[in-house]
């Protein structure tokens, strides 16, 4: 199978779409690039650019049986300076921290934080990992 594109459709909510979207575009940077009542695409330029949807879970688009609004999923965005975006985002915006900046041993320093609809976002800076963990990675 050859993909011209791979991206996550986040099922919310219809009262959550408009307050989705403004989360992803004003926070995280995203551009509508379509809009309807019940599902709202959205890229995030550069190179390569990123993509993700919202939508109303109740559309008829959606097999009956999986009508539900998202549950579990989380979101990792590395970023190149972890702490700026934690100061951005938590303290000048406000966002509540799910989980609060730290170190893993695993070679990551990040926090979380949730969009509106319970999607969880991990900021991550990639760190050197303890020796323990290094050992797991494949090697390049």
């Amino acid at each position: 199978m050859k993909l011209t594109s791979m991206y996550p459709v986040i099922c919310t909510d219809a009262a959550r779409l408009k307050e989705s979207r403004t989360f992803y575009t004003e926070l995280l940077g995203f551009e509508i690039t379509f809009e309807a009542d019940w599902y709202i695409s959205l890229r995030r330029p550069g190179d390569p650019p990123y993509e993700l949807a919202l939508l109303d879970h109740t559309h008829p688009t959606l097999p009956e049986a999986y009508r539900r609004p998202v549950q579990g999923l989380l979101l990792n965005l590395e970023v190149p300076d972890v702490d700026a975006q934690w100061h951005r985002l938590v303290h000048e915006s406000g966002l509540h921290p799910e989980l609060p900046l730290r170190d893993e041993d695993f070679g990551q320093r990040h926090f979380i934080v949730a969009d509106p609809s319970g999607v969880l976002i991990d900021v991550i800076t990639p760190i050197e990992p303890s020796a323990e963990f290094a050992a797991q990675y494949a090697e390049d």
